[in-house]
């Protein structure tokens, strides 16, 4: 995993991993068609893992016997996993937040009652702030909500983020939760270029390639796409006469152990023929960090989750956004609006809608054979490279890391 992830295995080689068991639960396979695109398919995943409470607590006390300090890092869905931790009198916990400081931020300052007054050019962001509805599953936010209570035990918190893209809102994050303390150590993705000695396929067609030529098409591990929109989306790339990879798969299951029958989308008849040599499709697992990082993509068409956006910007492409829940659309906001790395595909104010192949078409034009295009891919370069330095010796994210480190060694 570590190497599917961008990672020399070797350099993890002082890391132990414990096994802790949890009861069976459900592993409903995604639903396409589902009105709310949340992966509510998870949700029996995350109800099991709150039985983690025990084992958990019975782990880190025979681990505090043998170490000076214990330190954990958890989800911030999993404060009361490891809210027995204030009974171990050499441990503290910090939350790790899966998301931007942007998102986070915008979520704390709604939730406190919008106290906050912010600067002229934050005020202008919030008119093009998505609002939460749709977002997110009743049963999810209920989940969300059950472990605020658990984040006051927490000693601080972790971002995969930088503040060379964050910095004005993880300072407001600092602003509104003033008491704890806050750490962009982001990014958690390798920078530079990726490379394995076992090549998937459509690396190889990639190194045929003429540089920036190619928009690379995925929306993530936990996004169903329903049947009609399958249908848009080719046709919308065949008519952008553009290069693409498209990974098109199912979403995973909530447990990826348990086998069973994967749905196969239909897409148009012979298209895959007449594409041949311009585009690809990509059934199975697609290695992301290293289609993002070979010289001959120039695009993303992307859910816009937080991590793959990450993974972009850190590679210096642009993002051609569409969200389909969770964080995504707020994230859409930073990547397009505040960043300007990226376009808008579909806007959130009509999520309920199909985006039709004529949109496809426009907006893989737009980002890929334009002006406009290749200047946002020159700012996303510029970014990208901004964050390369930000985690050499001296730069922002190495800086807090090493402040982190020198707090939790104190």
């Amino acid at each position: 995993m570590l190497r599917v992830h961008g990672w020399d295995p070797n350099s993890f080689s002082n890391i132990h991993f414990h096994d802790l068991k949890i009861p069976p639960f459900l592993t409903p396979s995604p639903n396409p068609n589902a009105p709310n695109k949340f992966p509510s398919h998870l949700q029996p995943l995350v109800d099991a893992s709150l039985d983690l409470r025990e084992p958990m607590t019975s782990l880190l006390r025979e681990l505090s016997s043998k170490a000076t300090r214990i330190i954990v890092v958890n989800d911030s869905l999993m404060g009361s996993v490891v809210q027995d931790l204030v009974t171990i009198p050499n441990a503290e916990s910090y939350t790790f937040q899966c998301t931007s400081a942007f998102t986070c931020f915008f979520h704390s300052w709604e939730a406190m009652g919008k106290a906050l007054e912010l600067d002229p050019y934050s005020k202008i962001i919030t008119k093009d702030l998505p609002s939460l509805e749709g977002c997110f599953t009743t049963e999810f936010m209920n989940s969300i909500h059950s472990q605020v209570k658990f984040q006051k035990l927490s000693a601080g918190y972790l971002y995969n983020t930088c503040r060379v893209i964050d910095g004005a809102y993880m300072d407001l994050m600092e602003k509104i939760e003033g008491d704890k303390k806050h750490w962009a150590i982001g990014p958690f993705n390798p920078v530079r270029n990726i490379g394995s000695n076992k090549r998937h396929k459509c690396l190889e067609w990639l190194d045929k390639e003429s540089p920036n030529s190619v928009i690379y098409v995925s929306f993530g591990t936990t996004t169903a796409m329903e049947y009609e929109q399958i249908k848009e989306l080719p046709i919308g790339l065949e008519k952008s006469e553009q290069k693409f990879i498209w990974v098109l798969r199912d979403a995973d299951k909530g447990d990826v152990f348990i086998n069973g029958e994967l749905r196969k989308a239909e897409i148009p008849k012979g298209f895959e023929e007449r594409v041949k040599g311009r585009g690809m499709v990509v059934r199975d697992w697609a290695p992301q960090l290293e289609i993002l990082s070979h010289p001959s993509t120039g695009g993303f068409m992307s859910h816009c989750g937080w991590k793959s956006c990450m993974e972009s910007i850190t590679m210096g492409v642009p993002i051609a956004a569409w969200p389909m829940a969770s964080d995504q659309p707020r994230n859409t906001v930073l990547i397009t609006k505040l960043l300007k790395v990226g376009i808008v595909v579909k806007d959130w104010s009509r999520r309920g809608e199909l985006v039709t192949a004529s949109t496809v078409e426009k907006a893989v034009k737009l980002l890929m054979a334009s002006k406009e295009g290749d200047e946002i891919r020159k700012r996303t370069v510029d970014l990208g490279g901004a964050i390369g330095q930000s985690i050499e010796e001296g730069g922002a994210s190495s800086k807090e890391l090493d402040s982190f480190i020198t707090h939790v060694t104190r």
